[in-house]
């Protein structure tokens, strides 16, 4: 692969250079490329469009070897909107494979869903696959009927703070460093010292207030007893039939039940359209297809664990993830 790259690279530069093209090739699809409509299934009037929510939950863009990636928030914002200003469109199923990932992009795309069904009156359903934990979760709440697949698991309601700590390392490495700070919690949760009492304190309010903003949505979109809404607080994790059990789905299930709902909840006829926004056109397409475009090989990595790049990057923070749930994306 990496060959035949640089013999197309050698091959249009040398026709670049040589005048015989002027104009830019485009070998893989970007941020730039327009989503457009396939259509999967049906022929009747009124569509069901599939929107894929897959992988950890960010609004942060991926740079590829050759082209960007859109970030998660970005491109599902991206198809409600399509979806919003087309008429035909009946319902929009949310197909969720996601530990969950970041709490302000978990809270966008919440926000993004909540708004597009109240202002849309288009009927919102969510289909959990292999996961929708904590964010993925969240994003869930403001969908009209969420089915889960029979071996999905979800729940982890709840706040992660990652605050890695090298201090000991330093020590033990005979490495120094000097902090100058206008007030004492100025480098609160710095990797390079052990934090205090008081800092520690500082952070658990914090996590309680997030926490707290998570179980209030859930209060207000699931009619869940007593019993489960403690329960919850614990950050459990529930297998389908659990959570169907506890009110956290409507009903187990997979991806053509959840087409099926689609259709019942808008009023379409069951030969109604099934479609899809892509950047690129795919051969034998189908609804477990979750790409909306093909963008090439990744950059490549002398190590690989299986994280996200930008999770990498940033990885102290207050999240909404069940974090073993990213070895899977």
């Amino acid at each position: 692969m990496i060959r035949f790259l640089a013999c197309l690279f050698m091959f249009q530069f040398c026709l670049f250079a040589s005048g015989c093209i002027t104009t830019q090739v485009t070998l893989f699809t970007d941020a730039a490329d327009p989503l457009n409509e396939y259509r999967l299934s049906g022929t009747r009037e009124g569509k069901v469009v599939v929107i894929p929510i897959k992988g950890v939950i960010s609004d942060d863009e991926e740079d590829r070897m050759f082209r960007t990636k859109p970030s998660m928030v970005q491109e599902v914002v991206s198809q409600l909107d399509l979806a919003r200003n087309d008429r035909e469109v009946g319902a929009i199923l949310l197909k969720i494979d996601s530990p969950g990932g970041s709490i302000t992009a978990s809270d966008i795309l919440y926000h993004e869903i909540y708004r597009f069904r109240e202002e849309t009156g288009i009927k919102v359903v969510v289909a959990m696959m292999n996961f929708a934990a904590s964010g993925g979760y969240y994003i869930s709440l403001p969908a009209d009927y969420i089915i889960a697949h029979p071996t999905t698991v979800t729940g982890s309601v709840g706040v992660v703070l990652i605050r890695p700590n090298i201090n000991e390392l330093m020590d033990k490495i005979g490495v120094d460093v000097k902090v100058d700070r206008s007030g004492q919690y100025k480098d609160m949760g710095s990797i390079l010292r052990s934090s205090t009492e008081n800092e520690d304190q500082l952070f658990a309010s914090l996590v309680e207030s997030f926490s707290q903003r998570f179980f209030d949505k859930v209060n207000k979109h699931r009619n869940l007893t007593d019993d489960v809404a403690n329960e919850i607080r614990t950050g459990r994790l529930y297998l389908a039939d659990e959570a169907r059990v506890a009110g956290l789905v409507d009903n187990v299930g997979y991806l053509g039940d959840a087409i099926a709902e689609a259709r019942i909840l808008a009023g379409l006829h069951e030969d109604c359209k099934v479609v899809v926004y892509r950047r690129t056109n795919f051969a034998n397409d189908n609804i477990y297809n979750p790409v909306t475009m093909n963008f090439g090989p990744k950059a490549p990595s002398l190590i690989d664990i299986g994280l996200p790049r930008h999770f990498l990057r940033n990885l102290t923070g207050f999240y909404y993830l069940w974090i073993p749930g990213l070895e899977n994306n």
